[in-house]
């Protein structure tokens, strides 16, 4: 019995904190993945920082668009760090162990911040939307007070919503078993440890991921589907490839966000068997899409490239 696990009685121990083994099958040279990993993460901070200078310095970019942009970063920034630091710290410290309490906070911090993430892009769905399904009112639906409106709306609802993932997890009575074969602290691999009943947590969690991410996903593809045939009803077909292309950075990252939680959530299933696959794409999940939003927008947005030239002072 690891020296977390104080004994209350004769036979019953009460878990205070929880080791975290790191990634399945691989504990033995896991370390050197922290030269990508660590990568991804300073590449995600840096690349998110810049676009939020950018957007502030540039005054072309103060527009909706970019605003919602700069709050997708961010949201990734909170993302990466919610996880990254402590697997890093496993993978050089060695050090495994997290409090409950601590582990608890991560648990909510993904959360809030996934569902943010999934917020962030529904409303840059509808910013598209009525910027090419209703171009002539866009300027007076989608103003500064919008965004903000829309900003505490995302806050408050993954707040109220994700709060009940670790509140959950906490009431469950961790007696015996307090490691796991995780590098975070993920709510069914956590609450898997409990004595006890975990069902409320299953249920919750499947309930949580059809409010949130499936409502958000239902509405940006209602979205799309109204944009694409707004789209093939203009006669011009220059003014119609100028119009997707406004959205196909968006699009990638949607595609990107979604497609890895439906391929996390059949690889859960197949857990028992390969369960390194749902880990290492669980933590995947969490540092690629932070680092790959810039650069998609980067590549793909002229106003947003000229801008980093100016801020990097390597263009006029």
């Amino acid at each position: 019995m690891t020296p977390s696990v104080q004994q209350s009685n004769i036979s019953y121990f009460q878990v205070t904190e929880f080791i975290l083994l790191g990634l399945p099958g691989i504990h033995s040279w896991q370390h050197w993945l922290s030269l990508p990993l660590a990568f991804l993460y300073l590449s995600a901070l840096a690349a998110n920082l810049l676009i939020l200078l950018t957007i502030w310095q540039e005054a072309a970019l103060h527009q909706p668009m970019y605003e919602f942009l700069g709050i997708l970063s961010v949201v990734d920034i909170g993302l990466a760090t919610a996880i990254m630091p402590k697997i890093l710290s496993i993978f050089w410290f060695d050090a495994k162990a997290i409090t409950l309490s601590g582990c608890f906070t991560q648990m909510f911090a993904i959360h809030y911040f996934s569902g943010m993430e999934s917020g962030v892009f529904l409303f840059m769905a509808i910013d598209r939307y009525i910027a090419i399904c209703n171009p002539l009112r866009y300027p007076s639906i989608i103003t500064i007070t919008f965004v903000l409106r829309a900003c505490a709306f995302l806050v408050l609802r993954n707040v109220l919503l994700a709060m009940p993932v670790p509140v959950l997890a906490a009431q469950r009575n961790y007696c015996s078993k307090n490691e796991m074969d995780h590098c975070l602290c993920s709510n069914l691999g956590v609450t898997s440890l409990a004595c006890d009943d975990n069902r409320p947590n299953r249920i919750y969690q499947l309930v949580l991921a059809w409010m949130v991410m499936g409502t958000d996903l239902i509405i940006i593809i209602f979205s799309y589907i109204q944009i694409l045939r707004s789209v093939l009803r203009l006669n011009s077909a220059e003014a119609a490839s100028k119009a997707l292309s406004t959205c196909s950075s968006h699009l990638i990252l949607i595609f990107f966000f979604y497609t890895v939680i439906v391929v996390i959530s059949v690889t859960h299933l197949a857990g028992r068997k390969y369960p390194l696959i749902p880990v290492l794409l669980n933590i995947l999940h969490n540092v690629i899409p932070p680092a790959l939003n810039p650069m998609v927008y980067a590549l793909r947005t002229h106003d947003l490239r000229a801008g980093f030239y100016r801020v990097l002072r390597l263009g006029p």
